[in-house]
């Protein structure tokens, strides 16, 4: 049994004055019986020692309380959202389950706490957090949109209470996470104020001393800074009072990130950022003046401070493509001090901060496809609606029942990478995403541990590592079981390439065979073939030709025959009775051994044709042995009995060629004998002068390996032929001590 969960003095209090002021929050939204259960399973599952604080040695169930104000002052949530923040530690400690959460405390509850379930698996397959791809698949797996609020709730939490945390490399994972996945959410459903301390606190952790350099230097510089503000506004407040204008000013200081990020991109110190403040005017005015009123501001400021040219953004004349319509012009204040200042009206700056122009749009961060960026943008303005209504019509949250991803799924591969494919795509489309020759070899994938075939149909979070086999090839029916275009695009032409291959070896054969049969080949005459042999397209003969679906003596047989049938009957062709035919056996045995073969003769005055021996087995002359067409188009003699001859056999029977030597052995083989005797005294030497006796032989190496009273030695030798050799093998085995001799 674990230890029971040790509450300190200072953690009694804030849990005391936490949950009453909590309580004081939510208690409209509070049903009958909800309190008195949640004291029940918190207690509970603490006596039983179920709930332990966390890596950072955090108290799960202060850290829930705190997490929980955070969602209700910064976000808006109630009920639903914190019991499932609270009774969190239970579940993810197993005391508690999904299902038993619902029947207590409602269906919301229970979908919220099984969101935040499927997300922590999703931590669990170490993904590549840095991704949209990630963010998108977190969303997906969400189910109701409050998950993903409670997570971000939880992250600013967590980073406010780590700061003293001896666990640096835990410390470094939670701020990266923080800056590359929570703060851009935030930003996005315009919450704005916890992207900004999501951001510092990661940068203060992340990057300690470029923190803390300039927080030293905005607390030296803000007195003077907020002075000079106030002599930078008064004069153009009273300007536009005295011109009739109904407007209001907002004044914004950049946040550390933001100055941090500006110095790395224009490379300068912290004096460099003349920036570091912004003026926003808005003006309130009718929609037919507001661009005359607008303008008239920019003439005003302009009058009576220098601009810089450069620095004009006129998206007033035309706006930007997402609907951003405002000024914006930097001039030069006093003390020699550029500002910049954002003219716009109250409709204008609806737009940027509501509407499809929103400020997570035009500052620049990455949107996502198929409307994922529309669809936040409208959670976040209900999100601000929803915030300025009765807490209890905050149960519109349930709408936020995640319907987006209907058309698209998110899988891991085995390194944590996020692949996006279309809803339906199946194990071949992962595979040809990841490079042609992998789609072209698979066989199958290990989907979450599991083998599946290649048909398999992806989901979701799945984690997929594909299986191959240097044996497997595309088929034309892989074509139905993709889903994306680019792996159909790739299917065929893989299909094309092979079919390319394969009609260059199906070529290649029958010109042997034509040849060896003294049959003259005619391009014209073949094409007729294939026509009458049923194919409308060359590339569909080859092709069952190459897979032995249409055997090569048909082939033959129809090209003779079309052959015969276009000669011209004159002279000495005239057709005779078969009674006057009369057998010449001597020219019948010399033409069949001739023409029934198909066999490949080897010897020196055989030319244009590429032929090599196969180190594999190193033939030599008189050895019995045949040729293998190799994808090159060349072609390897082996012995019959190569260690690799039945392989190639059952695998490429149609690629083996008969072969037989001609002429006289007088060129030099390399063999290599494998002898195996007693260690006896002179048993080398004796060896060797067998071979050295013979002027015909020519020892290259010799190598000998001796233990316990045994010697095993490999000679390799240059020799003519097989005949030779069996002499020499003969003579090696007289020697007195040697018991065994056999050619490798």
């Amino acid at each position: 049994m674990t230890d029971t969960l040790y509450f300190t003095p200072e953690e009694r209090q804030q849990i005391t004055a936490l949950y009453a002021e909590l309580k004081q929050k939510i208690a409209p939204t509070l049903t009958d019986g909800d309190e008195e259960r949640l004291r029940k399973h918190l207690l509970t599952a603490v006596e039983e020692g179920q709930v332990q604080r966390d890596l950072f040695s955090l108290n799960p169930i202060v850290s829930s309380l705190q997490t929980a104000m955070i969602a209700v002052d910064e976000i808006g949530l109630r009920r639903e959202a914190v019991l499932a923040i609270m009774l969190r530690p239970c579940v993810d400690a197993g005391f508690l389950t999904v299902d038993e959460v619902s029947a207590s405390y409602g269906s919301p509850v229970g979908r919220i706490l099984h969101g935040l379930q499927r997300i922590q698996e999703l931590y669990k397959k170490n993904p590549v957090i840095e991704s949209e791809n990630f963010r998108n698949l977190l969303l997906s797996f969400a189910e109701d949109m409050r998950v993903i609020l409670i997570m971000i709730a939880d992250r600013v939490n967590l980073m406010r209470l780590i700061r003293d945390a001896q666990n640096e490399e835990a410390k470094h994972r939670v701020s990266e996470e923080a800056a590359y996945l929570y703060a851009p959410l935030a930003h996005k459903l315009g919450l704005y104020k916890l992207k900004s301390e999501l951001e510092d606190l990661s940068l203060k952790y992340l990057e300690h001393d470029a923190y803390y350099h300039i927080k030293e230097k905005l607390n030296a510089t803000k007195a003077a800074r907020d002075a000079y503000v106030e002599r930078f506004i008064g004069p153009i407040e009273q300007k536009l009072k005295d011109a009739g204008l109904k407007f209001h000013m907002k004044g914004r200081t950049k946040s550390i990130h933001s100055i941090w990020q500006k110095m790395k991109k224009q490379k300068c110190a912290f004096e460099g950022v003349y920036d570091l403040f912004a003026i926003r005017i808005i003006i309130d005015c009718p929609p037919e003046k507001e661009k005359q009123q607008c303008w008239q501001t920019f003439a005003i400021i302009t009058d009576m401070y220098t601009s810089n040219p450069k620095r004009m953004r006129d998206w007033l004349s035309v706006p930007k493509s997402n609907g951003y319509e405002s000024l914006h012009i930097t001039v030069l204040g006093p003390e020699q001090k550029w500002v910049e200042v954002q003219i716009r009206t109250e409709r204008m700056d609806e737009i940027a901060e509501r509407g499809v122009a929103a400020h997570w749009r035009y500052k620049g961060v990455k949107s996502s496809e198929g409307g994922m960026d529309e669809w936040l943008n409208g959670i976040r303005q209900m999100l601000e609606d929803t915030v300025k209504v009765e807490s209890s019509e905050f149960n519109t949250m349930d709408m936020f029942r995640m319907d987006l991803y209907d058309d698209e799924i998110y899988v891991f591969t085995p390194k944590g990478d996020l692949l996006k494919f279309p809803k339906g795509a199946t194990v071949l489309d992962m595979a040809y995403h990841i490079h042609s020759k992998v789609g072209s070899a698979c066989t199958g994938a290990r989907i979450n541990n599991k083998v599946v075939t290649f048909r398999q149909e992806l989901h979701s979070g799945d984690q997929v590592e594909i299986l191959t086999s240097s044996t497997q090839r595309p088929k034309q029916e892989w074509l139905n079981i993709v889903k994306t275009s680019r792996a159909r695009a790739k299917i065929r032409l893989a299909i094309k390439e092979t079919q390319q291959k394969d009609a260059l070896l199906v070529k290649e054969m029958l010109e042997r065979k034509f040849r060896n049969r003294h049959i003259e080949q005619d391009e014209g005459l073949m094409m007729r073939v294939i026509r009458k042999l049923g194919y409308k397209e060359a590339s569909d003969f080859y092709r069952d030709m190459a897979s032995d679906v249409l055997d090569v003596q048909t082939v033959i047989d129809k090209y003779v025959e079309l052959q015969q049938s276009d000669r011209v009957v004159t002279g000495d062709n005239v057709a005779r009775s078969a009674d006057e035919f009369v057998l010449d056996n001597s020219q019948f045995s010399t033409l069949n051994s001739q023409v029934s073969d198909d066999v490949l003769v080897i010897g020196q005055d055989l030319k244009g044709l590429d032929f090599h021996l196969a180190h594999c087995c190193n033939p030599i002359y008189g050895d019995p042995v045949f040729g293998f067409v190799t994808t090159g188009g060349g072609i390897k003699i082996h012995r019959m009995d190569c260690p690799n001859a039945a392989e190639m056999r059952r695998r490429f029977g149609y690629r083996i060629v008969k072969a037989r030597w001609s002429g006289k052995g007088s060129s030099q083989y390399q063999i290599t004998l494998r002898v195996i005797g007693n260690d006896d005294l002179g048993i080398v030497n004796n060896l060797t002068s067998i071979i050295s006796k013979d002027e015909k032989l020519v020892l290259r190496s010799i190598n000998i390996d001796s233990n316990d009273g045994i010697f095993r030695g490999t000679l390799t030798i240059m020799i003519n032929d097989n005949t030779r050799l069996e002499g020499l093998i003969k003579k090696l085995r007289t020697v007195k001590g040697v018991k065994q001799v056999e050619r490798i």
